[in-house]
């Protein structure tokens, strides 16, 4: 980094920001296949949060590729670039004292594992989707699979290309056995046990 480049400090701090809130900023990182409901869940829970008073913002995938990373493709350094630029953003919403719910497929764990060293402990909520590739790919909302088994799109997780699941998430959601409803509520659950919300 250029040595004239100094960091400078804010009279307001993340703390008072929270406090001004009510609850305590944090990311809930939403991870796996695609068409595990990911997009879904955390527009729920979002939805649930706000009419709670919960100061939220949900970064999707696609919509993240509309602006800030439509420079960006598929392949394993361009995703790398894509969880980057979103960990860091995240951090900076974190510090305004938001509850930030990210939906990325974010196959990779080192770079799951680079966005959670961002911010303090407890501050990052890994959220596995454990939804089983078939039912993924007969649910198929988007018709990717679809495409990525024709060959149509290269690179496509679960088809051609790696997912790691996570070594230890903090929550763990199988939207094949559970309800939309049942899934958000674990997830309130989860935020009210560790005192994230009230």
């Amino acid at each position: 980094m250029d040595k004239n480049i100094v960091w400078h400090n804010y009279a307001v701090e993340k703390t008072h920001r929270g406090e001004l809130k009510g609850h305590k900023p944090v990311i809930l990182w939403f991870t796996g296949f695609s068409g595990s409901g990911k997009s879904t869940v955390a527009n729920a829970l979002e939805s649930a949060l706000h009419q709670n008073g919960v100061h939220t913002y949900l970064l999707d995938g696609d919509n993240v590729r509309h602006g800030l990373c439509k420079d960006l493709g598929f392949s394993d350094a361009d995703r790398i670039e894509n969880i980057r630029r979103v960990g860091q953003l995240s951090k900076l919403m974190v510090d305004a004292g938001l509850v930030v719910l990210t939906a990325f497929i974010s196959p990779f764990q080192a770079e799951r594992d680079m966005v959670r060293e961002l911010v303090e402990d407890g501050e990052f909520i890994e959220v596995f989707l454990d939804t089983p590739l078939e039912i993924c790919e007969q649910r198929d909302p988007k018709g990717l699979y679809k495409k990525a088994r024709a060959g149509e799109i290269k690179n496509f997780t679960g088809i051609d290309s790696d997912y790691q699941p996570p070594v230890a998430p903090e929550v763990k959601l199988n939207t094949g056995e559970n309800s939309l409803e049942e899934s958000v509520q674990q997830l309130i659950d989860y935020l009210k046990d560790k005192n994230i919300i009230k």
